[in-house]
């Protein structure tokens, strides 16, 4: 079940453009490569935006990666790019990781991580973001069903010691 529900954050996301980055050209016009499916343009704008440290651009590169849009599926690599951009505090982010952490897709598979991660991102999604924010909200209550009381704790402590990189 949460399989299905991460797959509909990430694509909700996707849909919507990500998160903001402001007036940068080359992640606004890898946004519009991105809607009309030109998705080796959006990478070409992306990764070097994303090498560079933008949070944004890391987000839509995992995105990209874990549903195989323009690149050959690989979810390492979602992972890799979601943790990047998660250890800014992008709470979308983090969702995402929490949940590749309770599938065990490219890291191995970690209840008590993915509460932590579920944890921060309910933290980081803005109210305004509802329905992702909801999403985070359900995922971390699903994980927590399947960890003892002294799992929760340790997983609440994590994310409460977790700082930015």
């Amino acid at each position: 079940m949460l399989k299905r529900i991460l797959a509909g954050v990430v694509l909700a996301v996707m849909l919507t453009g990500g998160a903001a980055a402001g007036p940068h050209e080359d992640f606004q016009n890898g946004l519009a490569a991105s809607d009309r499916g030109d998705y080796a343009t959006a990478m070409l704008l992306w990764r070097p935006l994303a090498e560079n440290g933008n949070y944004a651009a890391q987000f839509n590169l995992g995105g990209m990666y874990y549903e195989g849009q323009g690149v050959t599926q690989d979810y390492a690599e979602a992972a890799k790019w979601w943790r990047l951009a998660a250890n800014q505090n992008l709470g979308r982010a983090q969702g995402a990781l929490g949940g590749m952490y309770y599938e065990g897709q490219g890291v191995p598979k970690n209840y008590v991580l993915a509460h932590m991660w579920f944890n921060l991102a309910v933290s980081n999604i803005p109210s305004s973001n509802a329905k992702i924010r909801d999403t985070a909200i359900l995922g971390r209550d699903i994980v927590a069903s399947r960890l003892s009381s002294a799992q929760i704790a340790k997983a609440q402590k994590l994310a409460r010691d977790w700082k930015p990189k």
